[in-house]
């Protein structure tokens, strides 16, 4: 199928039911009444501790976003019901921030595509959700400059400049998430921009007792993982994740290097019975990698969801800081690494949050379908 019957199809999602009410949790194995409170608990601190120009103490527009998305992920809208006022306050910070080329950071520069990947990310969900007029326009720009960055070699930059090479997988990845939020609201991406990115994520791929330069049949037979940058980076489980949310999202559902990924994450995700967490704060992987952790257990779905979720889901509960008698901390996760103070609350709390409402389906990332048709022609 063409990829402007592909777009066809993610309007028609778009316009449709599917994104005006949530698919229904499948029992307790996916929400318990502890998540349930949990979750509360978080999205309590997070309005409790927004401030009044919505932006945690944060210059960092991704994070605003992240707490944006925090309180959409449990179905809230903006000036609506209970939270309706800090996700408004949110996301009119967002809205009143571009640059005239349509960067969403106005921090250092050097945040430049982390900011607008996940910022743009955030629009795009709120676009499917609100259909607000305001965030088009937006996000419209925001992606012809996501385009317009891409690097030669289908990766990006950390700046907002045009290179030969891109840098590693983190910054793919945000994008990633952002082309897909937008592509799924019908907004149109240019097809060579997919095929490019997709031919760059699986240059991110290092089998373990083969050369990298062995025939995919012969790398099948071994086990390996997604790495940081290209030709053999350094591994982690940030990037594991990070590469199966990449695929997942350009519609590559059936490449052989999501399983080997998967296993990583099943074996990570096992050991957290031996962590001493109980309501420290402190969330069972950093605030960075659960995020992706999540989403590629969700996005592979199937018995790898049913598999992990569940002790996924009670380290995060146990790690919550629960203590009502201290009203600055309870209810929230500290990040955990890379950003810190208020910020690396709101960063924290946000994606705990996130990764407790994710069984109620109610922002459209978790609502598509398999789209089989998306599958680029791009080599596998």
């Amino acid at each position: 199928m063409s990829f402007s019957r592909i777009l066809i199809f993610s309007t028609l999602l778009t316009l449709g039911a599917v994104y005006s009410s949530r698919a229904m949790a499948e029992g307790e194995w996916e929400v318990t009444p502890e998540s349930t409170q949990a979750l509360e608990r978080g999205l309590n601190w997070l309005a409790q501790n927004q401030g009044p120009n919505g932006d945690w103490e944060s210059d960092d527009l991704g994070l605003i976003g992240m707490g944006a998305l925090a309180f959409m992920a449990d179905g809230h809208a903006p000036g609506r019901g209970k939270y309706g006022q800090p996700l408004d306050r949110a996301i009119n910070k967002i809205l009143s921030s571009p640059r005239p080329s349509g960067l969403l950071n106005v921090a250092d520069p050097q945040r430049d595509m982390y900011n607008h990947g996940l910022t743009t990310f955030v629009l795009g969900q709120a676009h499917g959700m609100t259909h607000d007029s305001r965030i088009n326009p937006v996000l419209d720009r925001a992606l012809k400059l996501i385009a317009f960055t891409q690097a030669e070699d289908g990766g990006w930059d950390y700046r907002a400049v045009r290179r030969d090479n891109g840098h590693d997988l983190s910054l793919a990845v945000m994008q990633a998430k952002a082309l897909r939020s937008a592509m799924d609201t019908g907004i149109e991406v240019a097809p060579e921009v997919v095929d490019l990115a997709i031919g760059s994520v699986r240059e991110h791929y290092s089998p373990e007792g083969v050369s990298r330069d062995a025939s995919e049949a012969e790398q099948q037979k071994y086990p390996g993982q997604f790495t940081y940058t290209r030709h053999g980076g350094k591994a982690s489980l940030a990037m594991a994740a990070a590469g199966v949310v990449c695929l997942q999202e350009f519609g590559q559902y059936d490449d052989w290097r999501i399983a080997k990924n998967m296993e990583v994450i099943h074996a990570e995700i096992a050991k957290l019975k031996e962590k001493k967490n109980k309501n420290n704060g402190h969330l069972p992987f950093d605030a960075y990698t659960l995020y992706y952790v999540g989403q590629a257990l969700y996005q592979t779905g199937g018995e790898d969801w049913k598999r992990s979720y569940p002790a996924l889901r009670d380290a995060v509960i146990d790690s919550q800081f629960n203590k009502p008698e201290d009203l600055r901390y309870h209810g929230m996760w500290h990040a955990g690494a890379h950003v810190n103070n208020m910020p690396g609350d709101l960063y924290g709390t946000a994606v705990g949050c996130f990764i407790l409402a994710m069984p109620n389906r109610y922002l459209p990332i978790l609502q598509e379908g398999r789209i089989e048709s998306f599958q680029q022609d791009a080599g596998r």
